[in-house]
C-alpha cells in the first residue's frame, strides 16, 4: 500500500484575541496550512521537484520548517545548545531542500510535527518580552518576534506551497 499524507484538521485563528492567542492561532493555522498542502499525496509527489534546477519541493518545505522551528524556538530562544540541525550540515547546508527524498517523507512529516509539539512546548507560559541573544547576529530578541518571524516565514513558504501543488494536481485553495 502507498504511503500517502495525512488529512488536516485546520483551525482559524481567532477573531478577537489578545496578543499571545492571536500570535499562537495564526502560527498554528500556518503550521496545518502547510500540512494541508500535503494531506492526500504520496511521498513520491511529495518530494517532486517544482521546476530545474530548482530544488523546491513539498517535501523540502516541510523538512526547512521543521529545521526553522527547531531553530527559532529551541536552540535560539530556549539556547538548547546539544541539538544538531535536522537535514542541513555543512557538507549539505541546503539539505533540507537538497536531500529530501520519497523514501523518507513519513518520517520528515513526523519530525515537522514533533518539531511543532516541541516549539508549543518551548513558549508555553513564557512572556512575549523574554529575550535571547542571537550569537551569529549578536542581537537581543524576544520571543514576540520569533512569533512575528514565524508567521512570516510561514506564510511566504504556504504561498510556494499552494504553487507546487497546483502543479502536481491542480487542487488549489486557502
Amino acid at each position: 500500500m502507498t504511503w500517502t499524507a495525512p488529512e488536516v484538521t485546520r483551525t482559524d485563528p481567532p477573531n478577537l484575541a489578545g496578543e499571545r492567542e492571536a500570535l499562537d492561532g495564526w502560527l498554528d493555522f500556518h503550521r496545518s496550512t502547510l500540512l494541508m498542502k500535503c494531506q492526500g499525496l504520496t511521498a513520491e509527489q511529495l518530494a517532486r521537484r517544482a521546476v530545474p534546477p530548482s530544488e523546491l519541493s513539498l517535501l523540502g518545505l516541510v523538512r526547512h520548517m521543521a529545521e526553522v522551528e527547531q531553530a527559532w524556538f529551541r536552540l535560539r530562544f530556549a539556547g538548547d545548545t546539544g541539538l544538531d540541525y535536522l537535514y542541513c550540515s555543512d557538507e549539505y547546508p541546503d539539505g533540507d531542500f537538497d536531500l529530501a527524498r520519497a523514501d523518507g517523507a513519513e518520517a520528515d512529516l513526523a519530525a515537522f510535527t514533533r518539531e511543532c509539539e516541541l516549539a508549543r512546548a518551548v513558549a508555553a507560559g513564557r512572556s512575549l518580552d523574554e529575550t535571547f541573544v542571537h550569537h551569529r547576529r549578536g542581537t537581543t530578541m524576544d520571543l514576540r518576534w520569533v512569533y512575528v518571524h514565524m508567521i512570516e516565514e510561514y506564510a511566504r513558504h504556504n504561498g510556494h506551497a499552494d504553487i507546487l501543488r497546483e502543479q502536481i494536481d491542480g487542487v488549489t485553495g486557502d
